[in-house]
């Protein structure tokens, strides 16, 4: 038996209720490949899927009023990596994302977590039932091959440490997703994410203190989200098949011309939401 969530946090009949009509209808509709024990081989489960909405549902609609551009450059099916910015504190843009990948795109964002959270108790599992997965290389190349949809953060943790003053700067990027990528021909979706930089700026952190892992105690200026608007921003698809071949995954140049194509249609995207936006809460 698949371990199981306590009965309060567990319960789909909860889920079901929060969801509505329409958003049921997108949940039972994603492809989950369950072999018949509830999950598929990394935890993904219908329910979990339908709780992660559920919970999401209240701050996509309401709370960050999430405004969802060119969804339609996300891929259908098969395999394919999002690459996106990372902020905020907390990692609500996370959540945002895969919410609106399944309301508007009907797939689930596989999401490469952050090497602390494996270890989180309950808060692991409810990720992982979410379609969390550890970020091992392990795991990226299964999920390719088996033609899913990751979505990664290149920045990792220090995107969303980043110091108030340094929103919107891309910290240092990371060249995994693209390697991977080049390795498995599957095409790159650069996401701008605007908004989540503001809802919770980070004032201060309190380093060495692991509290669960964590690589460290930050210090908000407020203590819950603030009601940002947040506009995700997806670019056209970055067509590694036909500009790399497999072999390039072990060319450092090639991984490294990748990675930076991706980082400027970030940046880009970036700037264009920026540009557009009228102010931080509209």
């Amino acid at each position: 038996m698949p371990p199981r969530l306590p009965r309060f946090i567990g319960d789909g009949r909860l889920s079901k209720a929060l969801l509505g009509p329409e958003l049921r209808a997108a949940v039972e509709g994603l492809p989950i490949a369950d072999a018949g024990h509830g999950v598929d081989r990394f935890g993904l489960s219908r329910s979990g899927a339908a709780r992660g909405i559920a919970l999401t549902r209240f701050l996509y609609e309401h709370w960050f009023r999430v405004v969802s551009h060119d969804i339609e450059h996300v891929p259908a099916s098969g395999a394919a990596v999002l690459a996106a910015n990372h902020s905020g504190t907390l990692p609500v843009d996370a959540l945002m994302l895969a919410h609106d990948l399944v309301r508007n795109r009907g797939r689930v964002a596989r999401i490469a977590m952050d090497w602390f959270v494996p270890g989180l108790p309950w808060v692991n599992l409810v990720f992982i039932r979410g379609g969390g997965f550890s970020g091992t290389r392990g795991n990226f190349h299964a999920l390719l091959e088996a033609g899913e949809l990751l979505l990664a953060f290149p920045e990792g943790v220090p995107g969303i440490g980043k110091p108030f003053a340094e929103r919107y700067t891309l910290q240092t990027w990371r060249r995994g997703h693209a390697e991977l990528a080049i390795r498995h021909g599957a095409p790159i979706v650069p996401v701008g994410v605007v908004g989540a930089e503001e809802q919770m700026p980070q004032i201060a952190r309190i380093e060495g203190f692991h509290v669960m892992g964590a690589p460290y105690l930050p210090i908000p200026a407020t203590p819950v989200p603030l009601p940002v608007r947040i506009h995700l921003w997806y670019g056209e698809p970055i067509p590694i098949p036909s500009l790399y071949r497999p072999e390039h995954a072990h060319d450092a140049v090639a991984v490294d011309e990748a990675a930076e194509r991706v980082k400027l249609a970030v940046r880009g995207l970036l700037a264009r939401g920026l540009a557009e936006r009228r102010g931080v809460f509209r």
